[in-house]
């Protein structure tokens, strides 16, 4: 553990002294910046050098090979040809993405229009239908679906605030609600214990599929094989059905209680799943194995040993590491273990190996907390009261914001973005790359503009892209969905 702690302070030190050179990359204001900030370390370029060496680099820095290797690297766009880029370069393309990714966090308080819309359904999620596309367009449209009291699917146009799409009034509520960005497909269950895949343009669904039992969790996502959508239910059992057809591809029983927790790896290699019953150990999947069942074979899975896991959550920046968050039942211990995922063929078949790197448990003092996130690997974000605090996964407190007056009732993770609410306000932060201190960074503060201070609400859900802020804002038993764009 010690030679592993040193390898990792030694490379924050190296990002640190590579972040000085490069400061000017967070603007991404220019193409100069940019390729500062992408290619030093990966040349060796170095200032001083005689100008042949200069004039290679500059080369280099035009090169269409290189460009779209640093795409490629960052996104996942290998389905992304010449055809799509037009006229444009893949220099072009890596600037325009970053740029896109970077106008939130620049974003100040004026430059957000708002819209409000009443009456959605206070228990349901929401969940963007668009995703952050790799595309040329300077402005693309931010949809976002929710449900409606009367049991409708709502698909909503973030910019103008607009109802673009709804479905038939259903008969039985909905119980959980998925989105495919990548397919434009939302995915549904109601308390009949049906699925339902709709398009969102299409009045009717595309494919329905009664189940046994009824799913707490459902995860849909797209891999090398195609897009899919894996379930767990009541009676522990996991589905992995095709999208949008729902074809049945196969089904493993994890546990003999019901799956409280399912989430995919960044790179989709792997599922994680958790039990309802705290003593159960979680298990992680294959995902290869539930896509691509071998017959007569069980998928490979492999327990991780540690029980009373309440959350979960995958490293963006070290695609096979999760860290889990366990919970006395008293509520008054937490603790966090990070574990690494591998493969590994032993006499003639894979195995799955979890190795335990780090952990840490919570200071008495502090709150438990109720939801969690990661980046890079070596830290881990969740609240405490009114507090936002970053740890590393050893345990050291790294950064502690105080951006809110009252305790902080909802919380938002994705690989660029972190948003906290209280009462009626939004804060930003954005991860820092590559793990650079100060790793996460305060940017916005978007006050209750919106509010009708005679109700007494609470935001009852947020999330966002890079270009829009979602917030559910539930009041007695009816929401408002108030939906922030940017307007730069």
């Amino acid at each position: 553990m010690a030679e592993w702690l040193r390898s990792a302070r030694e490379s924050t030190r190296r990002r640190a002294k590579l972040s000085q050179s490069t400061g000017a990359c967070h603007r991404v204001g220019s193409e100069a910046s940019a390729s500062a900030y992408c290619l030093p370390a990966r040349i060796g370029w170095e200032p001083g050098r005689t100008s042949s060496r200069k004039k290679h680099w500059n080369r280099i820095a035009e090169s269409d090979f290189l460009w779209r290797s640093l795409s490629l690297e960052r996104w996942d766009c290998s389905n992304f040809t010449d055809q799509h880029l037009g006229t444009h370069t893949w220099k072009q393309f890596f600037l325009h993405q970053r740029r896109k990714e970077l106008q939130l966090a620049l974003a100040q308080p004026h430059n957000f229009i708002y819209k409000v819309t009443k009456n959605i359904a206070y228990e349901m999620e929401l969940a963007y239908l668009s995703g952050n596309s790799l595309t040329m367009k300077e402005q693309e449209k931010s949809i976002i679906c929710s449900v409606s009291p009367k049991q409708e699917l709502c698909a909503w146009d973030v910019q103008e605030g607009t109802m673009i799409w709804s479905s038939p009034v259903q008969e039985f509520y909905f119980s959980n609600l998925v989105t495919l960005p990548q397919m434009h497909l939302a995915i549904t269950m109601d308390r009949k214990k049906t699925i339902k895949v709709w398009n969102c343009q299409d009045r009717d669904a595309l494919a329905i599929l009664p189940m046994p039992e009824s799913c707490y969790c459902m995860e849909a996502y797209l891999t090398k094989d195609g897009p899919f959508l894996t379930v767990g239910d009541v009676a522990g059992d996991i589905y992995t059905f095709t999208l949008p057809g729902l074809r049945d591809v196969s089904k493993v029983t994890a546990f003999q209680y019901g799956i409280a927790l399912l989430h995919c790896s960044p790179d989709k290699k792997w599922v994680f799943a958790c039990g309802t019953y705290s003593r159960t150990l979680p298990q992680v999947f294959l995902t290869e194995s539930l896509v691509r069942p071998s017959e007569g074979s069980a998928p490979l899975s492999t327990s991780l040993p540690h029980k009373l896991c309440v959350s979960a959550c995958w490293t963006p920046e070290v695609k096979n590491r999760i860290t889990l968050m366990s919970q006395s039942n008293t509520g008054k211990k937490t603790e966090f273990i990070t574990f690494d995922l591998t493969t590994k063929r032993t006499g003639g078949q894979t195995v799955i190996q979890a190795h335990e790197i780090a952990s840490f448990q919570l200071a008495a003092h502090l709150e438990s907390p109720i939801w969690m996130g990661a980046n890079d690997g070596y830290t881990i974000v969740f609240t405490n009261g009114p507090y936002l605090l970053l740890f590393s996964i050893t345990g050291f407190l790294l950064q502690r914001f105080e951006d809110h007056q009252a305790a902080i009732n909802n919380f938002w993770v994705d690989p660029r973005y972190v948003l906290t609410t209280s009462k009626n306000s939004v804060h930003v932060y954005m991860w820092e790359e590559g793990g650079r201190h100060p790793y996460l960074r305060s940017c916005c503060h978007l006050e209750n503009i919106w509010h009708d201070p005679t109700t007494h609400g609470c935001i009852s859900s947020v999330m966002c892209d890079n270009a829009s802020i979602v917030l559910k804002v539930t009041v007695s038993e009816s929401s408002t969905l108030v939906m922030y764009s940017l307007n730069m």
